[in-house]
């Protein structure tokens, strides 16, 4: 696949850059360049970066940031099974637990949420940081609201981490989820204060807690080209659409370039992860 010639390989983290020392300098510059387009086009272009990351396989399979990319390539494409497969390998070779979440996620988008609830209670889930945990107590609400446990994902969501007034990079995620699940068993106030939450704490537009607002409160939105049309006697058209909101799978493009990212899937997190424990498929919301 062509690369563009100002990206040189060089764009890569430090620390994936000293695994592709085991490779003759040519063909190291090769994945490496090769990974920068995986983590350049991963959110906007997903199937591109697929793409990218199975030549950077092809070139290196036994190098773990490539396998780990893979999987997060995979991953963006909803490839489930071979997403799983691939964080596995990265897991073998480096005995990091740091992907346990999203690859509990996966077992989710294969359609085995009860497999992902068993992970969130494995020892792994205590080896995790704070903002793993919390990924994999998403990862969890989102299980249990794919078995239809909708009062537990909201139980399995409320944490000292969602209580805390410290904004951190998954607050807003966090919030969201629980605002979902409340509208889900109908407790529609506390939902929107929860996405008002949410929205406060979503810097980096990472959620549609906004649009979520604005249904809640009955306000449409209107085109000015559809009024225009309108006008001219063409047929109206609805474009007020709510997006969903991604894992920040999230910023899954970092995991190439700096290290893993969360899960993709926004509804995932999980309630047998310890209250007071500390540390995105499907990668989102519902």
């Amino acid at each position: 696949m062509p690369i563009p010639d100002d990206v040189t390989g060089e764009e890569i983290d430090k620390d994936v850059r000293q695994e592709l020392l085991s490779l003759p300098k040519t063909l190291a510059d090769d994945v490496a360049r090769n990974l920068v387009m995986v983590a350049k086009l991963l959110d906007e272009e997903p199937e591109e970066a697929y793409g990218y990351s199975r030549v950077a396989l092809r070139l290196a399979s036994r190098v773990p940031a490539v396998r780990e990319a893979a999987g997060f390539a995979a991953y963006a494409v909803e490839k489930y099974g071979e997403a799983l497969a691939e964080f596995r390998a990265a897991r073998r070779m480096t005995g990091s637990v740091e992907l346990w979440p999203v690859m509990a996620d996966c077992e989710r988008g294969l359609g085995r949420p009860e497999k992902a609830l068993a992970m969130a209670g494995e020892p792994e889930v205590q080896k995790l940081d704070r903002a793993g945990q919390v990924e994999m107590r998403l990862v969890a609400a989102g299980a249990r609201r794919d078995l239809g446990q909708t009062d537990a994902a909201v139980v399995t969501l409320q944490s000292p981490e969602l209580a805390s007034n410290s904004v951190q990079p998954w607050t807003a995620r966090l919030r969201y989820a629980y605002a979902d699940a409340l509208l889900e068993v109908g407790r529609e106030d506390e939902a929107r204060e929860w996405f008002a939450k949410a929205l406060e704490a979503d810097q980096g537009g990472t959620t549609n807690a906004s649009d979520r607002l604005a249904e809640l409160d009955g306000v449409e939105f209107t085109d000015a080209l559809d009024e225009d049309e309108d006008e001219d006697g063409h047929e109206d058209r609805d474009d007020h659409e709510i997006a969903d909101t991604a894992p920040e799978a999230g910023n899954v493009a970092e995991a190439v370039t700096e290290e893993p990212a969360a899960p993709a899937r926004q509804d995932a997190a999980e309630g047998d992860v310890p209250a007071d424990a500390p540390r995105e498929g499907r990668p989102e919301q519902g």
